[in-house]
């Protein structure tokens, strides 16, 4: 599972629902006074009696092994681990991509690491994360910037109705801005939009880095007063080299170059010129636009190196019999966090259970296809890369999908299912489910009615809720369907203490609870890819 999504939740969360929405968050036990179906005549039920712990145990032996050393994205782990999955579907006789003659979906990364970064403010050095953040992804590479000056130009806009950049040549200079846009405090209005509300200058700081582009400008200081929250929520993508989706080594950056810098850093870069800076500041108050320059012996480094990783999804389908261009599409990510020095970061249960889980759904699903049981739908085996790095795989996926969007029925993504989390140590029969309600209610009454009637798990939905503070719901690859208003269930077993550390290991998995987990969701897909109609999405649900 993604950690890299949740810096974003907060605003995707506003993006994504109402804001007087409520998901279900409740805990669902089975009614077991009713009677359950166990009878071999029911073919759902005789299929998912054939789903092997044994059989998942043996795939985990491979793909949560040490000699794919933790099956890095672009590594030759992730090569390893793909090839495996499609031997499995090759043996199996299932299909592959249309016209490719195979079972991968190429997708290319762009990996940017620093090579060297240090910031000096008059010969006093000042860090990276400690005093100041660049990401090199947003920065061109450039050894050396410097001046002899900084001009504090007060929130780096340029609008019709107010600018900055009025009468002041900016090409080739360190200019030093203000978060946000100025304001008539005695009105509480904006000098710009004329009203309470903020314009976009407030909001999208990739307008004013393009401004700055345009005017020549070769470094933009942006004063962070809230600089600790900003380093935490940024410290992991800083720390792990990031990759961005496709090949960008030689795409032109829209921004000037950057660094968002404490308040320390400012008040340094001020010195002696405090009365400038708040009579500049007074200026703008008033809508007027002020700047001045600040003598300063200003160095940084931004040295980088971009590197361009390929990949691949692993993709084969089952294709329906009655509806064959409408897809369910059962997903699981195999990439994980690879090898630090020595330690192998196996990932057993992060997501070597959910991708050896649909290995077994998909094996299952030829079966009936053998049997003459083919599902009326085609369903969808998929397997992704890069989720840990940003739930890549899957967004590559859905900007060019194999099959298409309009004709996907439901995702059903399974990411941790070889667990027992603490809150039930004393009973693995439950599985955490996520995003069922949130665009179809009938995908999640669905959920439901073939638990009770065949799996009889506690269904809790914890995690489901809109306060959830680890905000699952956007950490997994059904969230790129989601995002394309395709209806997702996540199914997940919760957290432990071996959560992105090495001693994540297949000795730890519970695979008859990973059976048992494995037997609901088949049961979920057999119903979507049988039923007369394909599920519909919440009337005015948005996405």
């Amino acid at each position: 599972m993604s950690f890299k999504k949740v810096l974003l939740s907060a605003v995707m969360l506003s993006m994504t629902v109402l804001a007087h929405s409520q998901y279900i968050s409740n805990i669902s036990r089975p009614d077991k006074s009713k009677p359950q179906v166990e009878d071999k005549k029911d073919v759902a039920y005789r299929l998912a009696s054939g789903i092997s712990a044994a059989n998942m145990r043996n795939y985990m032996k491979v793909l949560a092994s040490d000699s794919l050393e933790g099956r890095e994205t672009g590594t030759n782990g992730t090569k390893l681990a793909a090839n495996f999955i499609s031997n499995h579907l090759r043996n199996l006789g299932i299909e592959g991509i249309k016209n490719r003659g195979g079972y991968l979906q190429p997708v290319s990364f762009t990996f940017s690491r620093w090579t060297d970064t240090d910031m000096y403010v008059n010969g006093e050095r000042y860090r990276l994360l400690w005093d100041y953040i660049a990401l090199p992804e947003n920065n061109e590479n450039k050894e050396i910037i410097k001046d002899k000056e900084v001009i504090f130009l007060g929130f780096g806009i340029d609008d019709p109705k107010y600018s900055d950049y009025k009468k002041i040549n900016v090409k080739d200079k360190i200019i030093m801005i203000n978060r946000g846009e100025p304001w008539n405090e005695k009105k509480g209005t904006s000098y710009i939009t004329g009203t309470t509300e903020a314009s976009d200058w407030s909001s999208d700081m990739d307008k004013k880095l393009k401004v700055a582009k345009e005017k020549g400008v070769k470094l933009v200081l942006i004063i962070d007063e809230d600089f600790k929250k900003t380093v935490e929520e940024a410290r992991r993508n800083l720390i792990m080299p990031n990759l961005q989706l496709g090949d960008k080594k030689d795409q032109p950056i829209p921004f000037a170059n950057h660094a968002y810098i404490s308040t320390n850093v400012a008040k340094a870069i001020i010195g002696q010129h405090e009365k400038q800076i708040l009579k500049a500041r007074s200026k703008i108050a008033k809508g007027k636009p002020a700047n001045t320059a600040l003598p300063n012996d200003f160095i940084i480094n931004m040295s980088k190196k971009v590197t361009v990783l390929s990949d691949n999804n692993v993709v084969g389908y089952v294709k329906g019999k009655k509806y064959p261009e409408e897809f369910i599409v059962i997903s699981a990510h195999y990439d994980h966090l690879g090898k630090k020095g020595e330690e192998i970061f196996n990932g057993a249960d992060d997501d070597a259970s959910g991708s050896c889980t649909v290995m077994e759904l998909a094996r299952v699903f030829q079966q009936a296809t053998y049997e003459g049981n083919r599902p009326e739908r085609s369903v969808v085996f998929l397997w992704f890369t890069g989720e840990e790095k940003g739930l890549l795989g899957s967004n590559y996926y859905t900007a060019s999908p194999l099959f298409p969007l309009d004709q996907t029925v439901a995702n059903i993504n399974i990411d941790m299912v070889g667990r027992v989390d603490a809150k039930y140590k004393d009973s693995a029969s439950y599985v955490y489910v996520i995003g069922s309600d949130r665009l179809s209610t009938e995908l999640h009454q669905i959920n439901e009615d073939v638990n009770q009637k065949y799996s009889r798990l506690i269904l809790d939905y914890s995690y489901n809720s809109e306060e959830d503070p680890n905000k699952f719901y956007y950490r997994s690859d059904h969230y790129n369907f989601a995002e394309k208003g395709i209806p997702a269930i996540f199914f997940f077993n919760g957290v432990h203490e071996d959560y992105h550390r090495p001693s994540d290991t297949i000795d730890k998995i519970n695979f008859d609870a990973m059976e048992q987990r494995a037997k609901l969701i088949f049961h979920l897909a057999w119903e979507l890819a049988n039923r007369p109609d394909r599920i519909k999405l919440n009337p005015k649900s948005e996405k």
